[in-house]
């Protein structure tokens, strides 16, 4: 299901309205620059919801090229900012090993509602070693450049010290020049040509950043990376270059495992707001990311972060002090993402 957030009193009362129905586990919801909504199916669809109807056919189907199960599946969608003269959008999925795989597509020359499935390039491919925590959101920053979000690699805890290494691609947020040539390093990235470091690695020591997003406003870059067992965390950022948010060390605030390569604490960057699992006496454990809001419609969230939590089926907002408001229970949702 689909839903619009319906309306906002000074009571900060919140309520949603179903807009769509009849799609298969959407993770994304994404747009071209024009009316039309892209909806991305986990199972390797992304179908066209234009006028509040569903395009019989899929603007793109990779249902035959994708592992889906479990944390796996079409994961992330970018759409070029100049996609309305070149066509090119990105996607982000596991491929039928479970790896994840970054791939530019063009739209079909001779349909707007429909990509070329023979256009596909490959950017960039990471080799998962376990199932789980594979990231998937990618974003065209303030700057053109795209950015890519990776998991730790899985299992638990980051048994291998991913997040932290900076010669691994995992629990990372990647920034990439897709107007380059291969392998599409920004010569302003952090750790270019170093001779120690990934050169797409733009900031580290994230677990799962299932979702993040850049305020359209302040070019602040919003990421809520999933917790462990205990918190989940939103980081608020002037989206430096070469941050280190701080996992496996630390879950939040809170020290988690300290054996590794953990620097000191003024090398971190801790969040800007978090929240326990159990937590105002729901069960909370897996946040999705959404938007700092800057419409016009409901002035009492302007310039406020709207989030919701996967297990607990609450919308949130945070505000620019770092205050965490709830809108209460919209029971059976499991919201996946904002668009």
């Amino acid at each position: 299901f689909l839903y619009l957030l319906a309306q906002i009193s000074f009571a900060q009362q919140l309520s949603i309205e179903e807009f769509a129905t009849g799609f298969s586990s959407p993770l994304n919801i994404q747009h071209a620059g024009d009316e039309r909504l892209f909806v991305v199916e986990q199972g390797g669809l992304i179908k066209i919801l234009n006028n509040l109807s569903t395009n019989p056919t899929p603007y793109l189907d990779i249902s035959n090229q994708i592992s889906s199960n479990g944390e796996r599946g079409l994961l992330g969608l970018a759409f070029h900012p100049n996609y309305q003269t070149n066509g090119k959008f990105y996607i982000y999925y596991t491929d039928i090993n479970g790896d994840s795989q970054l791939s530019e597509f063009t739209v079909d020359s001779n349909n707007p509602d429909a990509a070329d499935a023979s256009s596909e390039v490959n950017l960039l491919s990471i080799a998962q070693p376990f199932s789980n925590h594979n990231g998937g959101c990618i974003a065209f920053g303030p700057d053109g450049m795209l950015y890519v979000a990776t998991g730790d690699g899985g299992s638990a805890g980051d048994p291998n010290d991913n997040a932290q290494n900076l010669n691994s691609l995992l629990g990372k947020i990647l920034r990439l020049d897709v107007d380059i040539a291969a392998p599409y390093i920004p010569s302003d990235n952090p750790y270019v040509n170093d001779g120690n470091t990934l050169d797409e690695i733009w900031a580290f020591g994230v677990r799962n950043p299932w979702k993040f997003s850049f305020d359209t406003s302040t070019e602040e870059i919003w990421i809520a990376d999933v917790g462990q067992n205990e918190i989940e965390e939103i980081n608020k950022t002037n989206n430096t270059a070469g941050l280190n948010y701080g996992w496996r060390c630390y879950e939040g605030n809170q020290v988690y495992d300290s054996s590794g390569n953990c620097p000191e604490n003024n090398q971190l960057t801790f969040p800007f707001a978090e929240y326990t699992h159990n937590n105002s006496g729901l069960s909370k454990c897996s946040i999705t990311g959404g938007f700092v809001y800057r419409g016009s419609e409901f002035p009492n969230l302007l310039g406020n972060y709207v989030f919701a939590d996967f297990c607990s089926d609450e919308l949130g907002m945070v505000d620019n002090t770092g205050n965490i408001t709830y809108f209460g229970l919209f029971s059976g949702n499991n919201f996946s993402s904002f668009g």
